[in-house]
């Protein structure tokens, strides 16, 4: 039997090939960010080692909190490091310099040196930094549409790239800040933009990925809903810019706005993991005939605590290996019921479900292979169910399963 790749049978790709439009862009996306780095220390003075530092900071635990928004059905590393180098590079580079020239021969010229930074700021930055952001996730449902399962693939890709556009944003406010004003200054804006709002990027970008999320899982609203969602992305960006001419009174408003906008997309996501669980609980029974999946399985899926305790116990029996199998048939597991929730939708060509299904349905007998080292019991669940009897199966070799 030929090797699997079980990385490549998760993400859908083509076994041995290298991902040459990710890495491409990885590659154009740094050298961007290089630029933009560039830039900011050839203008900035001792302060932009001091704004790289406390933009860097909060970084590691932002990303931390965003993933734990897809803990069912993790997005390959990969891509979410393209998102971030995406929204830290190639749009925060065509920012500065769109916005530079907006500014320079649209805004000020029309409307006069104040009123055209306001203008600037409220109009024109949203509909470009948006739009440079928003590129990334346009880009996935053209070319890696089945990528996105639902809201929360959106919104962690958005996620992704406001955070790598707030960092190099920040490097550049906090750099000005410590140069102009000095460190009563900076603490100022590090409050209001790293403590305060820290998620205001991702969260405007949020919108463009539930737009997106909405178009890649449904028949309907292929084109309107991501414009909407971009739409919506621009309008919350430009409340945020256009209040910080208002004070403290404005900008409180639109905080305010932004949180609740914020405990929308909280609850968004809880709702949609309960519906996967379901999917779970509704489509995998159908698969017990191969062996494949038992109940003590589905009851383990539906919980991240117990499928946590079934990696452990795979480590404990098999060290290392057998608890990478045992994370390859939970995620495999999960993505069986989420291209059934495909299919359910209209939105699965028959061709392709079918070849889908059959890889996914390879990896989880491979993967019990490796975490079973004998058959078990026939009259007792597995070493992570709790209690009850069995028809826990043995794993079979992978086939067309005629399910």
């Amino acid at each position: 039997m030929a090797p699997v790749d079980p990385k490549a049978v998760l993400e859908g790709r083509i076994p041995g090939r290298p991902p040459v439009a990710l890495i491409a862009g990885l590659t154009v996306s740094t050298l961007c960010a290089v630029v933009a780095l560039g830039v900011d220390a050839l203008y900035g003075g001792a302060g932009f080692w001091v704004g790289v530092i406390l933009a860097i900071l909060p970084i590691p635990l932002l990303v931390a909190l965003a993933l734990t928004l897809d803990r069912l059905e993790p997005e390959p590393p990969r891509a979410l490091v393209f998102s971030f180098m995406w929204g830290a590079g190639v749009a925060v580079l065509g920012a500065l310099v769109l916005n530079t020239l907006g500014l320079l021969y649209v805004t000020v010229p029309i409307f006069g040196e104040v009123k055209g930074h306001f203008v600037s700021a409220t109009f024109g930055a949203p509909l470009i930094e948006e739009s440079l952001k928003g590129a990334v996730l346009f880009g996935m449902l053209w070319f890696r549409r089945n990528e996105i399962d639902g809201f929360a693939d959106g919104l962690i890709y958005a996620a992704m790239v406001g955070l790598g556009f707030a960092m190099m944003e920040n490097i550049t406010y906090y750099m000005r800040a410590f140069d102009d004003g000095g460190a009563h200054q900076l603490q100022s804006v590090f409050i209001l933009r790293g403590l305060i709002a820290p998620l205001s990027h991702p969260l405007f970008t949020s919108m463009t990925g539930l737009g997106v999320a909405y178009a890649a899982t449904h028949r309907r609203g292929q084109l309107l809903a991501p414009l909407a969602g971009l739409l919506g992305a621009m309008v919350l960006h430009g409340l945020w810019n256009g209040a910080t001419s208002f004070g403290l009174g404005g900008l409180g408003i639109v905080y305010l706005l932004d949180f609740g906008v914020l405990i929308t997309l909280i609850v968004i996501v809880a709702v949609e993991r309960r519906h996967t669980v379901r999917r779970i609980e509704a489509y995998l029974p159908m698969y017990q005939g191969t062996g494949l999946v038992t109940p003590h399985d589905i009851r383990m899926l539906r919980s991240i605590p117990a499928r946590r305790a079934a990696r452990r116990w795979a480590r404990s029996v098999g060290g290392a290996p057998a608890g990478r199998a045992m994370v390859d048939y939970q995620l495999a597991a999960t993505e069986l019921a989420l291209l059934h929730k495909r299919a359910e939708r209209g939105v699965a060509e028959p061709h392709w479900f079918a070849g889908r299904r059959e890889a996914l349905l390879g990896l989880m007998a491979l993967a019990r292979q490796a975490f079973l080292r004998t058959p078990p019991r026939m009259d007792a669940g597995p070493p992570w169910a709790p209690q009850g009897p069995s028809g826990f199966l043995p794993p079979r070799a992978p086939g067309p399963y005629g399910v």
